[in-house]
Protein backbone atom coordinates (compact mmCIF):
# COMPACT_ATOMS: atom_id res chain seq x y z
CA UNK A 1 0.00 0.00 0.00
CA UNK A 2 1.77 3.10 -1.19
CA UNK A 3 -0.02 5.43 1.24
CA UNK A 4 1.19 3.60 4.37
CA UNK A 5 4.68 5.09 4.39
CA UNK A 6 3.36 8.64 4.39
CA UNK A 7 0.50 8.04 6.80
CA UNK A 8 1.01 9.72 10.16
CA UNK A 9 -1.18 9.55 13.22
CA UNK A 10 -1.38 11.86 16.19
CA UNK A 11 -1.27 9.00 18.68
CA UNK A 12 1.73 6.73 19.17
CA UNK A 13 2.12 4.43 22.11
CA UNK A 14 5.14 5.35 24.26
CA UNK A 15 5.33 1.70 25.34
CA UNK A 16 5.85 0.05 21.97
CA UNK A 17 6.20 2.92 19.53
CA UNK A 18 3.26 1.81 17.41
CA UNK A 19 0.02 3.58 16.57
CA UNK A 20 -2.65 2.36 18.99
CA UNK A 21 -6.32 3.12 18.34
CA UNK A 22 -7.12 2.16 21.92
CA UNK A 23 -5.25 5.31 22.95
CA UNK A 24 -6.79 7.54 20.27
CA UNK A 25 -9.90 9.69 20.07
CA UNK A 26 -12.57 9.04 17.46
CA UNK A 27 -11.65 12.07 15.33
CA UNK A 28 -8.15 10.61 14.95
CA UNK A 29 -9.52 7.39 13.43
CA UNK A 30 -11.16 8.74 10.29
CA UNK A 31 -10.20 7.01 7.02
CA UNK A 32 -7.51 4.68 8.34
CA UNK A 33 -5.77 3.06 5.31
CA UNK A 34 -4.99 -0.20 7.11
CA UNK A 35 -5.94 -1.42 10.58
CA UNK A 36 -4.21 -4.35 12.25
CA UNK A 37 -6.10 -6.46 14.80
CA UNK A 38 -3.99 -8.97 16.77
CA UNK A 39 -5.77 -12.27 17.43
CA UNK A 40 -4.31 -14.25 20.33
CA UNK A 41 -5.34 -16.88 22.85
CA UNK A 42 -5.47 -17.61 26.57
CA UNK A 43 -4.10 -21.11 26.89
CA UNK A 44 -1.49 -23.23 28.64
CA UNK A 45 2.10 -22.89 27.47
CA UNK A 46 3.76 -25.46 29.65
CA UNK A 47 4.82 -24.87 33.25
CA UNK A 48 7.21 -22.04 32.31
CA UNK A 49 5.36 -19.67 29.96
CA UNK A 50 2.30 -17.48 30.67
CA UNK A 51 -1.20 -18.20 29.40
CA UNK A 52 -1.18 -15.01 27.35
CA UNK A 53 1.91 -15.91 25.29
CA UNK A 54 0.14 -15.99 21.91
CA UNK A 55 -1.62 -12.69 22.59
CA UNK A 56 1.63 -11.02 23.63
CA UNK A 57 3.36 -12.18 20.45
CA UNK A 58 0.57 -11.12 18.09
CA UNK A 59 0.10 -7.74 19.79
CA UNK A 60 3.82 -6.97 19.79
CA UNK A 61 4.43 -7.98 16.19
CA UNK A 62 1.48 -5.85 15.08
CA UNK A 63 2.51 -2.84 17.17
CA UNK A 64 6.14 -2.93 16.07
CA UNK A 65 5.10 -2.77 12.43
CA UNK A 66 4.36 0.90 13.07
CA UNK A 67 0.91 0.52 11.49
CA UNK A 68 -2.40 1.46 13.15
CA UNK A 69 -3.21 -1.33 15.59
CA UNK A 70 -6.36 -2.14 17.55
CA UNK A 71 -6.38 -3.78 21.00
CA UNK A 72 -5.74 -7.53 20.79
CA UNK A 73 -8.45 -10.16 21.03
CA UNK A 74 -7.12 -12.34 23.89
CA UNK A 75 -9.37 -15.39 23.37
CA UNK A 76 -9.25 -17.87 20.53
CA UNK A 77 -9.99 -21.47 19.57
CA UNK A 78 -7.93 -23.43 22.09
CA UNK A 79 -10.03 -26.52 22.71
CA UNK A 80 -7.02 -28.81 22.35
CA UNK A 81 -5.52 -27.19 25.47
CA UNK A 82 -8.61 -27.32 27.71
CA UNK A 83 -7.19 -30.27 29.62
CA UNK A 84 -5.00 -27.72 31.42
CA UNK A 85 -6.32 -25.22 34.02
CA UNK A 86 -6.24 -21.60 32.92
CA UNK A 87 -7.08 -22.23 29.28
CA UNK A 88 -10.10 -20.24 28.09
CA UNK A 89 -11.38 -21.13 24.62
CA UNK A 90 -14.31 -19.66 22.71
CA UNK A 91 -14.12 -22.28 19.94
CA UNK A 92 -13.78 -22.05 16.18
CA UNK A 93 -17.42 -21.26 15.38
CA UNK A 94 -17.69 -18.45 17.91
CA UNK A 95 -14.29 -17.02 17.01
CA UNK A 96 -15.27 -16.95 13.33
CA UNK A 97 -18.47 -15.09 14.21
CA UNK A 98 -16.54 -12.61 16.35
CA UNK A 99 -14.05 -11.95 13.55
CA UNK A 100 -16.85 -11.37 11.04
CA UNK A 101 -18.62 -8.86 13.29
CA UNK A 102 -15.34 -7.22 14.22
CA UNK A 103 -14.46 -6.86 10.54
CA UNK A 104 -17.84 -5.46 9.58
CA UNK A 105 -17.49 -2.80 12.25
CA UNK A 106 -13.81 -1.91 11.74
CA UNK A 107 -14.22 -1.60 7.97
CA UNK A 108 -16.61 1.30 8.52
CA UNK A 109 -13.56 3.51 9.16
CA UNK A 110 -10.62 1.41 7.92
CA UNK A 111 -10.10 0.83 4.22
CA UNK A 112 -8.29 -2.45 4.85
CA UNK A 113 -8.29 -4.84 7.79
CA UNK A 114 -5.46 -7.23 8.64
CA UNK A 115 -5.85 -9.82 11.40
CA UNK A 116 -2.45 -10.70 12.89
CA UNK A 117 -2.73 -14.24 14.24
CA UNK A 118 -0.66 -15.56 17.13
CA UNK A 119 -2.24 -19.00 17.63
CA UNK A 120 -2.36 -21.88 15.15
CA UNK A 121 -5.69 -23.09 16.51
CA UNK A 122 -7.33 -19.90 15.23
CA UNK A 123 -6.58 -20.68 11.59
CA UNK A 124 -9.82 -22.62 11.02
CA UNK A 125 -11.88 -19.62 12.12
CA UNK A 126 -9.82 -17.20 10.03
CA UNK A 127 -10.23 -19.35 6.92
CA UNK A 128 -14.00 -19.13 7.34
CA UNK A 129 -14.41 -15.55 8.51
CA UNK A 130 -11.99 -13.63 6.30
CA UNK A 131 -13.24 -15.01 2.94
CA UNK A 132 -16.77 -14.19 4.15
CA UNK A 133 -15.75 -10.59 4.83
CA UNK A 134 -14.11 -10.39 1.42
CA UNK A 135 -17.22 -11.81 -0.26
CA UNK A 136 -19.17 -9.01 1.41
CA UNK A 137 -16.87 -6.46 -0.25
CA UNK A 138 -14.57 -5.76 2.70
CA UNK A 139 -10.83 -5.74 2.00
CA UNK A 140 -9.74 -8.05 4.81
CA UNK A 141 -6.89 -10.54 5.19
CA UNK A 142 -4.92 -12.39 7.87
CA UNK A 143 -1.24 -12.93 8.57
CA UNK A 144 0.40 -15.64 10.73
CA UNK A 145 3.07 -14.88 13.33
CA UNK A 146 5.61 -17.61 12.74
CA UNK A 147 8.97 -18.53 11.26
CA UNK A 148 10.10 -21.66 9.38
CA UNK A 149 11.52 -24.45 11.50
CA UNK A 150 9.94 -23.38 14.79
CA UNK A 151 8.88 -26.10 17.23
CA UNK A 152 5.20 -26.60 17.88
CA UNK A 153 4.31 -25.24 21.32
CA UNK A 154 6.16 -23.78 24.31
CA UNK A 155 9.51 -25.03 23.03
CA UNK A 156 12.69 -23.16 22.21
CA UNK A 157 11.01 -20.85 19.69
CA UNK A 158 8.23 -19.46 21.89
CA UNK A 159 10.40 -19.47 25.00
CA UNK A 160 13.06 -17.40 23.25
CA UNK A 161 10.44 -14.96 21.98
CA UNK A 162 8.97 -14.48 25.44
CA UNK A 163 12.45 -14.05 26.94
CA UNK A 164 12.83 -11.17 24.49
CA UNK A 165 9.38 -9.64 24.98
CA UNK A 166 8.48 -10.31 28.62
CA UNK A 167 11.36 -12.02 30.44
CA UNK A 168 9.79 -11.42 33.86
CA UNK A 169 6.90 -13.75 32.89
CA UNK A 170 9.15 -16.71 32.02
CA UNK A 171 9.99 -19.32 34.68
CA UNK A 172 13.22 -20.65 33.23
CA UNK A 173 13.68 -22.88 36.27
CA UNK A 174 10.53 -24.79 35.25
CA UNK A 175 11.40 -25.14 31.57
CA UNK A 176 11.86 -28.76 30.50
CA UNK A 177 11.49 -30.78 27.29
CA UNK A 178 8.05 -32.07 26.44
CA UNK A 179 7.04 -34.32 23.56
CA UNK A 180 9.55 -33.56 20.79
CA UNK A 181 7.97 -35.71 18.07
CA UNK A 182 7.00 -33.86 14.87
CA UNK A 183 3.60 -32.21 15.15
CA UNK A 184 2.28 -34.12 12.14
CA UNK A 185 2.80 -37.35 14.08
CA UNK A 186 1.02 -35.99 17.15
CA UNK A 187 -1.95 -34.37 15.46
CA UNK A 188 -4.17 -37.49 15.19
CA UNK A 189 -3.99 -38.07 18.95
CA UNK A 190 -4.43 -34.37 19.70
CA UNK A 191 -7.43 -34.13 17.37
CA UNK A 192 -9.01 -37.21 18.96
CA UNK A 193 -8.31 -36.01 22.48
CA UNK A 194 -6.13 -33.14 23.61
CA UNK A 195 -2.56 -31.92 23.94
CA UNK A 196 -2.45 -33.44 27.43
CA UNK A 197 -2.83 -36.90 25.88
CA UNK A 198 0.56 -36.54 24.18
CA UNK A 199 2.34 -34.23 26.65
CA UNK A 200 1.54 -34.17 30.39
CA UNK A 201 3.41 -30.87 30.73
CA UNK A 202 1.75 -29.26 27.71
CA UNK A 203 5.09 -28.67 25.98
CA UNK A 204 5.48 -29.80 22.37
CA UNK A 205 9.17 -29.26 21.81
CA UNK A 206 12.25 -28.51 23.88
CA UNK A 207 12.84 -25.08 25.46
CA UNK A 208 16.45 -25.93 26.27
CA UNK A 209 18.88 -23.34 24.95
CA UNK A 210 16.25 -20.62 24.55
CA UNK A 211 17.59 -17.08 24.71
CA UNK A 212 16.31 -13.55 24.52
CA UNK A 213 18.76 -12.77 21.73
CA UNK A 214 17.36 -15.53 19.56
CA UNK A 215 13.85 -14.40 20.41
CA UNK A 216 14.57 -10.80 19.43
CA UNK A 217 15.84 -11.95 16.04
CA UNK A 218 12.70 -14.04 15.56
CA UNK A 219 10.45 -11.10 16.41
CA UNK A 220 12.34 -8.90 13.94
CA UNK A 221 11.79 -11.47 11.19
CA UNK A 222 8.06 -11.64 11.94
CA UNK A 223 7.70 -7.85 12.00
CA UNK A 224 9.56 -7.50 8.70
CA UNK A 225 7.41 -10.20 7.15
CA UNK A 226 4.24 -8.48 8.33
CA UNK A 227 5.35 -5.12 6.98
CA UNK A 228 6.32 -6.58 3.59
CA UNK A 229 3.07 -8.54 3.30
CA UNK A 230 1.06 -5.44 4.23
CA UNK A 231 2.73 -3.40 1.51
CA UNK A 232 2.31 -6.10 -1.16
CA UNK A 233 -1.26 -6.99 -0.15
CA UNK A 234 -1.60 -10.17 -2.17
CA UNK A 235 -4.48 -12.18 -0.72
CA UNK A 236 -5.25 -15.86 -1.25
CA UNK A 237 -8.95 -15.60 -2.05
CA UNK A 238 -9.70 -19.13 -0.83
CA UNK A 239 -8.22 -18.69 2.66
CA UNK A 240 -7.96 -14.91 3.10
CA UNK A 241 -4.29 -15.21 4.04
CA UNK A 242 -1.69 -12.71 2.85
CA UNK A 243 0.83 -14.50 0.62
Amino acid sequence: MSDLSSYSWKVRSPRVGGVQIGEARWAECEDVPLLLVPIGATEQHGPHLPLGTDTTVAATVAARSGLPTAPALPYGASGEHEGFPGTVSIGTETLAAVIVELGRSACRFARRLLLVNGHGGNVGALRVAVPMLRAEGRDAAWFPCGVPGADAHAGRHETSVMLALAPDTVREDLAAPGNTAPLRELMPAIAAGSVRDVSPSGVLGDPSGASGGEGAETVSVMVAGLRTASERWIVDEATGRLT
